[in-house]
């Protein structure tokens, strides 16, 4: 998401960021030009006045003009407005004590991801010590209940069926939770095609009779403003506390993520990030503003790769690059990681500059999955050491791989260059604090 807006914002910005002196004029013809790139992200026009009048205002005062960096000021406050238009900061779910019971209720339209985002919601929060219990209170789409039963096998969290309706299903629910010592109860209701006054009042009972601490649309963010629209109606009849956007890594132009907090007054609080059930991630709002910018998140990718490495193994591969020994194995173990932290894309969003850097994603993922069935055609003892690999072993792993004997040979030229430039950076404390201060400076 934001793929469009953020390569527009990069370029306004870049014409202004490096300047030692702007005028009202400059400042003017950027705000325009980034008013033109909010409405094509399809960011709804009342926010979109809101978001140009307010940093036109701050941007021609004399204290941006006549500052020392007045370009590097105006990036500051344009990020300053994306951060309080998509919320201030990340905001935790209102959950009570762990002894005491507290009840999350999903609501929104058929198709937006409810089901899967309550499993994804009960594994988030396993993840953090929390005893869950889901709730099938979804009677009216076919299948609901046995969808959630087997996300709940898959993530290992029980599924409560109990019930003829789905307000009796959520009470009894609660029920079980407080008999059994579960201390938080996830309720997936049902969705419609469309509004309807029985889906908001069903969803009003339930949240009311099971004093749900927490009331969560579910939105499919490539629905764009008309998923605001629906949010803005759910908030009027149920209050809405927050906002989960499902489908979050599709190519989508991210006008709801933009407007939604300013026209339903609820935050967002999690963005469904792919399809596996670990595919889910807490908002930040001041990290998608320099994504946004272009400046990429380099906390969040370093919290996604702490969920796939220790300590101990990045030590041991610190060893391995600094005295040449990383092997094809290792090189492999390290493309599998990386496909557990997300596609090649959303890491390029966290990485400062190498979004603009790497010119076709497509390409670059494609060259990763042929290097990966090159090594996966590869014998064990190959991978610890690919200076065996003569002649007629790079012809049989050109045919399992479905590659040529070139392609196979320039990769491993390609691997050789990589591990001689490891073990210089690993040794280089220049070198390493050079690129630190590039990405600093960017971000």
């Amino acid at each position: 998401m934001f793929d469009a807006l953020s390569a527009k914002f990069t370029d306004i910005l870049r014409g202004l960021g490096g300047k030692n002196r702007i005028s009202e004029k400059n400042v003017q013809d950027a705000v325009e030009e980034i008013k033109r790139a909010l409405l094509d992200a399809d960011v709804n026009v009342r926010v979109v006045r809101r978001f140009v009048s307010r940093t036109l205002r701050e941007a021609s005062g004399e204290a941006v003009l006549r500052s020392v960096a007045p370009g590097q000021q105006f990036v500051k406050i344009v990020n300053d407005k994306l951060v309080e238009f998509l919320g201030e900061q990340a905001e935790p779910l209102a959950l009570k004590g762990p002894d005491t019971v507290s009840t999350i209720v999903l609501a929104g339209l058929q198709g937006s991801g409810k089901t899967t985002t309550a499993a994804k919601l009960a594994r988030h929060l396993v993840s953090q010590g929390r005893r869950v219990l889901l709730v099938a209170a979804d009677l009216a789409r076919p299948a609901a209940t046995e969808q959630l039963q087997q996300l709940g096998t898959q993530i290992d969290v029980p599924v409560a069926t109990d019930g003829k309706t789905p307000l009796d299903r959520a009470k009894r629910g609660v029920e079980r939770a407080k008999r059994e010592q579960y201390n938080v109860v996830i309720v997936d209701t049902a969705g419609r095609t469309q509004l309807d006054q029985g889906l908001m009042e069903e969803v009003q009972q339930i949240a009311r009779k099971t004093d749900a601490v927490e009331r969560l649309f579910v939105a499919d963010a490539m629905t764009g403003q008309h998923a605001v629209e629906v949010a803005k109606a759910f908030h009027e009849a149920v209050n809405i506390s927050g906002v989960v956007l499902t489908k979050f890594d599709s190519d989508t132009r991210g006008g709801v993520a933009l407007s939604v907090k300013t026209v339903v007054g609820a935050p967002i609080r999690f963005v469904g990030t792919g399809e596996k059930v670990d595919a889910l991630e807490v908002f930040h709002p001041e990290r998608m503003a320099t994504r946004i910018l272009g400046m990429g998140d380099v906390v969040t990718l370093v919290e996604r790769a702490q969920q796939t490495i220790d300590a101990g193994e990045a030590a041991d591969l610190q060893r391995k690059m600094q005295s040449a020994t990383f092997t094809l194995a290792d090189y492999l173990d390290q493309f599998q990681r990386m496909r557990k932290m997300g596609s090649l894309g959303s890491m390029l969003d966290m990485m400062p500059g190498m979004k603009q850097a790497v010119k076709d994603e497509s390409e670059a993922e494609q060259q990763m999955r042929r290097e990966e069935a090159i090594i996966l055609s590869m014998t064990p003892g190959e991978r610890s050491n690919h200076r065996i690999i003569g002649a007629s072993r790079r012809a049989r792993i050109a045919r399992g791989s479905g590659s040529s004997v070139f392609e196979v040979g320039q990769f491993l030229k390609r691997f050789e260059k990589t591990r001689t430039m490891m073990k210089k950076m690993t040794k280089n404390k220049k070198m390493q604090a050079q690129m630190l201060a590039q990405m600093s400076q960017r971000s």
